[in-house]
């Protein structure tokens, strides 16, 4: 027996230290999946459309939109301050961005309220839209979440690239992630295309997600904006 406790005390060791490198690793994701974060939500005119093109059909876009953030919003809201910056309509021209909610707790309902209420419209100034939720953020001091959804192309003369190379190089601790909705058949006509959004995402820590039904959304918003340690104790 006595020449066996070398062992057990050895394994308890191990087992310790196998105990505490995986509770490290749940802290690290728990810190950055509760960083403040800014939706950047597509209301431009093209989220009036039909979910499938050519078929007759009164589910728009923005309603698929609509019903896979609000599965998801609730429950990643408990856990991290959200804001809101939507663009597209407007009353002053064709490239309106405006700042809805700054983040703050529990924000879900107040979030669901503003999309809700939208009527789409205008074009796509989705490069200024992702740089004024960084601003927001606060990202040269401190880490932070943007979450874009798009159906399409920058339509105002902005680079999605070039600005995520900017953010970049301003401040490596924010993470930009990119909801592409129903792009697979888009025509791409402008200057833009969407490797200006991919690179958005991969040149900020971010994730590229392409979403071809609300099932798909569902998914794309709680990877991009949930806490799956903490969603899963709480549910």
């Amino acid at each position: 027996m006595r020449q066996r406790v070398p062992l057990v005390l050895a394994a308890a060791g191990v087992l310790s230290l196998l105990v505490l490198s995986f509770a490290e690793a749940q802290g690290t994701d728990r810190e950055s999946c509760i960083d403040d974060a800014m939706i950047v939500f597509d209301a431009s005119g093209s989220m009036s459309g039909n979910v499938k093109l050519g078929i007759a059909t009164t589910l728009t876009r923005i309603d698929e939109v609509r019903s896979a953030l609000g599965k998801v919003l609730p429950a990643a809201a408990r856990h991290r301050r959200v804001g809101l910056i939507t663009y597209g309509p407007g009353p002053y021209n064709q490239c309106n961005v405006e700042l809805n909610l700054r983040p703050e707790p529990n924000a879900a309902k107040r979030i669901m309220q503003e999309v809700n209420a939208l009527t789409p419209a205008g074009k796509t100034p989705l490069t200024a839209a992702v740089e004024q939720a960084a601003d927001v953020l606060d990202y040269r001091q401190k880490p932070g979440v943007v979450v874009v959804l798009t159906d399409g192309e920058e339509t105002c003369g902005g680079s999605p690239c070039d600005l995520g190379k900017r953010l970049h190089d301003a401040a490596a601790d924010l993470t930009v992630h990119v909801i592409a909705y129903r792009t697979s058949y888009f025509s791409w006509t402008g200057a833009q295309s969407v490797l200006g959004i991919k690179c958005l995402a991969d040149t900020n820590n971010g994730l590229y997600v392409t979403a071809e039904s609300q099932e798909e959304l569902v998914t794309a918003f709680r990877d991009t904006l949930s806490c799956p340690m903490l969603s899963e104790a709480r549910p």
